[in-house]
């Protein structure tokens, strides 16, 4: 069944190119098609272009339709092009000819872009749940080690003084950013496309605003050209918002990797979270951490990917934004798959308390002599001059402990302010608006 079908039988070799992994990626979209149907039919109700009886049956059946999709009980048959059909085919078997009727006033242009936005929208809320969830881990990890210290490096050379409240808090503060940067993205998917019809509105005097409040938008896509111009545009928005999370857990999963090494030994990985080698008996791989950092990076790529393929694309819809939901709808499971992993390794993670015992890391204590003799009263560059030459004679002893105070030091964490930045930033999504919507929708 196709909804644009008429007389002439498509070639199967033509169906099966132009269809392509459409029945598989919708999928993804068939609990959203159904909330986007219910608040189009629910509109088309009030502007006379369906009976108050036959709204009741079609919402009855949507909401079953919807909890099958939920549950992930819903298929698209063999033969049928997409989800948008089969629902279509689904309300047309139960309910005869009043089925049919829920497609006025709208295209699958508006459709899948309707779809499409209810989907990134709920997997951004997810996507936020799981990076707070990590963030609080960061977190607790940076107050139960705040007091070790351990090496910081510039050019992968011993450098300065750190610490292990510092390493765990900067991934911390690093996700706020991240999580400011997917609010902006999650701004521009809550508007309602809906009504845009093939690109070019409808004669039909359809109640946008009707639709956007029905299903929690905080405003419309407003001038219909551009609601479909938005197609990718969106999607490429938010795969970039997701690159700058997976690119924070890949530096993450990458320091990891390195201090966990049997050179470095600054942390451990418990052993049930470690693989081990064919060969060598004695091998505990990362490999969690290692597969994080290449899902992230593959992650990272995808909206250039997107940008390629909307790229030279004029205004109107065209085919080609199809190939874009196999590139992207997957990448929401796997970045939320790699928060998880992460948050769990973190959670069992075992510090090395000792590090500084080793004699190779006394240099790193150098800038404290020079800051001591400065604040005596040297002069910096004196000072500066007198420390280097006692480390080249060989006369160097550290006094291994620090005095940071400021702001954001190994001293004076301000973990307390990050997390009211972090509070700020999940606030400002207003997910309440979303939910109560979508909950008085479905029942």
């Amino acid at each position: 069944m196709k909804l644009w079908e008429k007389s002439v039988k498509i070639d199967k070799d033509i169906e099966r190119y132009t269809i392509g992994r459409d029945r598989e990626m919708d999928l993804y979209l068939a609990p959203f098609d159904v909330l986007g149907s219910m608040a189009h039919i629910t509109m088309l109700e009030s502007i006379g272009l369906l009976e108050k009886d036959e709204l009741d049956v079609l919402l009855a059946e949507m909401k079953k339709i919807y909890a099958d999709a939920v549950a992930g009980n819903f298929e698209i048959e063999e033969g049928i092009e997409d989800v948008h059909s089969e629902v279509e085919l689904i309300l047309t078997r139960r309910l005869g000819d009043v089925g049919k009727k829920i497609h006025s006033g709208r295209s699958r242009n508006d459709q899948v872009l309707v779809d499409l936005k209810l989907y990134m929208r709920h997997e951004l809320q997810e996507i936020t749940r799981l990076t707070v969830e990590l963030f609080n881990m960061l977190v607790q990890q940076s107050e139960k080690y705040k007091n070790v210290l351990m090496p910081g490096y510039t050019h992968l050379q011993v450098a300065m003084p750190s610490s292990f409240g510092l390493w765990f808090g900067a991934y911390a503060e690093g996700l706020v950013d991240d999580l400011t940067v997917l609010n902006a993205a999650y701004k521009v998917v809550n508007r309602n496309p809906l009504g845009s019809a093939a690109g070019y509105g409808s004669s039909f005097p359809l109640n946008r605003q009707m639709t956007t409040d029905l299903l929690g938008f905080d405003s419309m896509d407003y001038n219909v050209v551009y609601a479909q111009m938005g197609r990718g545009k969106s999607e490429r928005i938010v795969a970039q918002a997701l690159g700058g999370i997976a690119a924070t857990l890949a530096k993450l999963a990458f320091d990891a990797c390195m201090y966990s090494s049997q050179n470095f030994g600054f942390i451990k990985l418990h052993d049930a979270f470690t693989t081990g080698s064919s060969i060598m008996p004695h091998k505990k791989n990362p490999d969690v951490f290692e597969l994080t950092r290449a899902k992230c990076n593959k992650i990272q790529a995808v909206p250039e990917q997107i940008m390629l393929i909307m790229n030279n694309l004029p205004s109107g819809y065209f085919r080609d934004l199809q190939i874009i939901k196999e590139v992207f709808l997957p990448t929401f499971d796997e970045l939320k798959d790699c928060l998880r992993m992460v948050t769990l390794m973190l959670e069992h993670i075992t510090v090395n308390e000792h590090i500084l015992d080793d004699s190779r890391y006394d240099l790193m204590f150098s800038v404290e002599e020079v800051n001591r003799l400065a604040t005596n009263g040297m002069p910096f560059r004196d000072a500066y001059k007198k420390v280097g030459l006692d480390i080249e004679a060989g006369k160097f002893t550290p006094t291994k402990s620090v005095a940071h105070t400021h702001e954001g030091s190994i001293g004076n964490l301000c973990n307390d302010r990050i997390c009211a930045l972090m509070d700020d930033v999940v606030k400002s999504f207003n997910f309440e608006k979303v939910d109560k919507a979508v909950e008085k929708l479905v029942k």
